[in-house]
């Protein structure tokens, strides 16, 4: 059991285990001391935010096997950084926001209003 919450105020959802995201690798975008660049908000990538992603320095899309890393697609869920997400939308391309499976330090760097305007 995860003991942590969304943005909603209730228990911290799954965000997606197949690929297994999160900072921990759990499947959960849970945060703690390590985790620089805060990776809360659970998205369904699109296309674009992924072109965007690259553009910046973090290719989410090419495989990296070492790290068991099978590449993004469009319509996979993934555990983001909350400061990337906010430039992602800045930038007219941030994808959708599961909220129940958006830990609630999202709220640090994102209103609210903003990710349930994104919200699935």
């Amino acid at each position: 059991m995860i003991d942590a919450k969304n943005v909603l105020g209730t228990d911290l959802k799954l965000c997606c285990n197949n690929p297994i995201t999160g900072y921990y690798r759990d499947g959960y975008c849970r945060t703690g001391g390590q985790d620089f660049g805060v990776h809360v908000v659970c998205a369904q990538v699109t296309a674009e935010f992924l072109t965007f992603t690259k553009q910046q320095g973090n290719d989410l899309s090419t495989p990296i096997p070492a790290y068991d890393f099978p590449g993004l697609k469009p319509g996979d869920r993934w555990c983001l950084c909350a400061s990337r997400w906010q430039e992602a939308k800045e930038a007219g391309v941030a994808p959708p926001v599961i909220l129940e499976a958006t830990h609630m330090r999202a709220l640090e760097v994102v209103s609210l209003d903003e990710l349930k305007e994104y919200g699935l």
